[in-house]
């Protein structure tokens, strides 16, 4: 890690706790003179002298003027979530309070954190790797049991275990690769060349995998946009509402009643579904609203990760739309008015339900999950869910792939060592082994809250 990456050495603090009013709030200082500053202002009971991991109840004080009551939680250098010393004061929740704290450390001396510097140093001082770092993000913006546990397991370390594995046979076979160049001039072969192959072929499935359960990983961490598209009175509003069992979509027998898109979250065994009723769409209104409604139709349906085509059983008029052929791949088209029409299966994919009654609407949830996931959810798997890692891993496997056609093809260690380097150097860059840019630890740290 450069000298430069390392140059934070001063004091930082932040709120830890979300902002408003609340029972309590956490302000977390981070830094070699946390303990001091705290020192100077909790007059219950000398800091310097406590153990680490230990709390001490008493009185914050800003001169003579009583801040608050509070509790005072030390965590020495390196047993701490940074790796520096750290103080955290838990006060009671008025934001006042919070404030008022807040401007009596950094008057001691602290700065204000930056958004996700606490994890950031965590990271330079070793606590973390940065694909780690990068899960702290994910775990605070999990919005399913299914995001949740993909995190932990990052956060645990399992990606970085897989990665670490092929990185270190990998550096072996480099090794020798390289030895090889020392002796050029005496012809000799350190390395097994056929072991060589059966390795790369083994790395290259194993990134192969890793780099294919992103499709899997980006539904698990920012959900499923469905676009309900049909004819007006078709009944997309009354489904919408039976998807999520709220009146959220006013309903109405007046043809043309939703006139923008409407939009709510459904958790389907475990994965969020974002779906989004659509204004209907006919092939001619003289409304100028009812026509920019169904352009937008258009568009949420070609933006959409899924679609449901919905029919209504009672209208005699065809409702196929040319338009939505093209996306028939991520399709499924649904029979509503069960109970009032005549249900003529057309395809063993259709599915027949009544929205208003709520029948079938089960089976229509399996269906989108199907449809999106295509099977059960093995969370105990390593699943890529970050895009800067599936960039890196897909580096990694041209590099792997070059790697092969060097050996297929015999060419000499001299020639097949900077495309090792280069696989090398990928697999670092996503745990932050080899050195990290700062503009890419900013850009990457900077999506984090402040206080984390």
């Amino acid at each position: 890690m450069s000298a430069q990456l390392q140059e934070w050495n001063d004091t930082i603090v932040a709120i830890a706790t979300a902002p408003g009013i609340g029972a309590i709030a956490v302000i977390r200082l981070s830094g070699s003179n946390s303990i001091t500053i705290a020192n100077q202002l909790f007059t219950s009971k000398n800091l310097d002298e406590q153990s680490t991991h230990t709390l001490h109840v008493g009185l914050l004080k800003a001169g003579n003027e009583i801040i608050d009551e509070v509790v005072m939680a030390l965590y020495r250098s390196p047993k701490s979530y940074t790796g520096e010393d750290i103080v955290e004061i838990s006060c009671h929740g008025s934001p006042f309070i919070q404030q008022q704290i807040i401007d009596a450390c950094i008057q001691k001396g602290a700065r204000l954190a930056k958004p996700g510097e606490f994890t950031q140093r965590a990271f330079l001082n070793g606590k973390m790797d940065l694909a780690q770092a990068e899960a702290v993000a994910d775990i605070i913006a999990s919005q399913s049991q299914a995001s949740k546990q993909t995190a932990l397991k990052q956060l645990r370390g399992g990606f970085s275990n897989d990665l670490s594995q092929l990185r270190n046979r990998l550096i072996e076979f480099a090794s020798l690769i390289e030895l090889e160049l020392d002796f050029s001039q005496e012809d000799v072969a350190f390395a097994d060349r056929n072991q060589f192959m059966l390795l790369i072929d083994e790395l290259s499935s194993a990134t192969g995998k890793l780099a294919d359960s992103f499709r899997l990983g980006n539904v698990i961490k920012n959900g499923v946009s469905v676009a309900i598209i049909g004819k007006p009175n078709a009944g997309k509003s009354t489904l919408l509402n039976a998807l999520v069992n709220e009146e959220r979509a006013i309903v109405s027998d007046i043809a043309g009643t939703t006139r923008d898109a409407i939009e709510e979250t459904l958790n389907i065994n475990g994965i969020i579904f974002r779906i989004i009723d659509t204004a209907g769409i006919r092939e001619h209104s003289s409304d100028a609203i009812e026509n920019l409604g169904m352009e937008r139709s258009r568009d949420n349906a070609e933006k959409a990760n899924l679609i449901i085509h919905l029919v209504d059983l009672t209208d005699t008029e065809v409702q196929d739309f040319e338009w939505l052929k093209q996306f028939n791949s991520k399709t499924i088209k649904v029979f509503n008015k069960l109970d009032a029409g005549n249900a003529v299966p057309v395809n063993e994919h259709d599915i027949f339900i009544s929205a208003k009654s709520g029948k079938g609407i089960e089976q229509l949830k399996d269906a989108l999950y199907k449809k999106a996931i295509g099977e059960e959810i093995n969370t105990e798997n390593t699943i890529i869910t970050n895009a800067r890692h599936h960039s890196a891993l897909l580096k990694i496997k041209e590099a792997l792939h070059d790697i092969k056609t060097g050996l297929q093809h015999n060419i000499s260690g001299d020639l097949l060592a900077p495309d090792i380097r280069r696989c090398l150097n990928y697999l670092g860059i996503i745990t932050g082994e080899i050195e990290t840019d700062r503009d890419i630890l900013g850009t990457i740290f900077g999506k984090f809250c402040i206080g984390k």
